[in-house]
């Protein structure tokens, strides 16, 4: 039989029971894709993270990311509870390390603060995709129970990725943003004609302390809503960096983004851009985690062929 240790942690926040929860597999040596995507099945979360060892000088470690449904090709707050969980169980100092996953080699900074840690990952490089079609926009609207007059003026629904690809739905107010009760059917269905799994829907005063609300459905891969997604608010900081340059101050931008609220899961992440002649150059979010609970998965021996 084969044993593996497993983590259950909310990232984005020190709170147990808020933030969003990742199921963490410490070392998955030997595990394979089947049995993957069974235990994320059983933790179903919207994503687990499954850590290897690395067999390469060119990364530190290799990390797979699998929903309830499919395996994708990277997670931010299982990221962030994935190397949560390799610094307490390691008691690490500050380091930089590599994570190789299926959107390329990337780095994370794990950095002490008081008795916990932040985790900063750094993201792919910024893609924008289509602004979608008049077609799609109203099939969109009707999905989410809005209206053209819900839009942020100025900002377009567009398609941006880090590495794991959203659609940016700019919405003026909070209560919009929270009555949003989608089709999650016709959201898959968007989701098939757009390449897109993800739809992050957002508000924006940059005069609040937290100037960022959101909230990200992603039917199509088994997450009907995700609490705090940070392959959304990464994307998001490269898009607002682009279209509200007057937000970039030196060279970066810089905001604090709030989730969850809709769900009772709140959590906050930093994003952070550095911008290079007037492009996002950079996208790194950064936030803490606590652990809920740990216990251990047995596994049958795996029989020779």
């Amino acid at each position: 039989m084969r044993t593996y240790t497993c983590y259950q942690v909310d990232a984005f926040t020190q709170e147990k029971f808020s933030g969003n929860p990742a199921g963490v597999v410490l070392d998955a040596t030997g595990m394979q894709d089947e049995e993957m995507q069974q235990i994320a099945r059983e933790f179903n979360n919207s994503e687990t993270a499954f850590i290897f060892p690395s067999q390469s000088p060119d990364f530190d470690v290799r990390v797979r990311f699998f929903t309830p449904l499919r395996e994708v090709p990277i997670c931010g707050h299982a990221t962030i509870a994935a190397h949560f969980i390799r610094a307490v169980t390691q008691k690490l100092g500050y380091q930089r390390v590599y994570q190789k996953t299926n959107a390329g080699i990337l780095p994370v900074d794990i950095v002490p603060e008081g008795n916990s840690y932040r985790i900063v990952m750094t993201q792919g490089a910024v893609e924008f995709g289509a602004i979608l079609s008049q077609d799609v926009l109203s099939t969109l609207y009707c999905a989410l129970g809005i209206t053209l007059a819900d839009i942020i003026p100025g900002l377009p629904i567009q398609i941006v990725s880090t590495g794991h690809s959203k659609i940016m739905v700019p919405l003026r107010n909070l209560s919009c943003l929270h009555s949003l009760q989608p089709n999650l059917d016709s959201l898959k269905n968007i989701s098939r004609q757009t390449g897109c799994n993800g739809f992050y829907a957002f508000t924006l005063d940059p005069d609040e302390d937290i100037p960022v609300h959101g909230r990200m459905f992603a039917p199509a891969i088994g997450i009907p809503e995700d609490p705090v997604t940070g392959n959304a608010n990464g994307p998001l900081g490269a898009y607002l960096a682009h279209y509200r340059p007057e937000l970039i101050n030196h060279g970066c931008l810089r905001f604090l983004a709030r989730q969850g609220e809709a769900i009772g899961r709140t959590g906050d992440i930093l994003v952070e851009i550095t911008v290079e002649n007037n492009k996002p150059q950079k996208v790194q979010v950064s936030g803490k985690a606590v652990l809920v609970f740990q216990t251990e998965i047995i596994l049958p021996d795996i029989p020779l062929r």
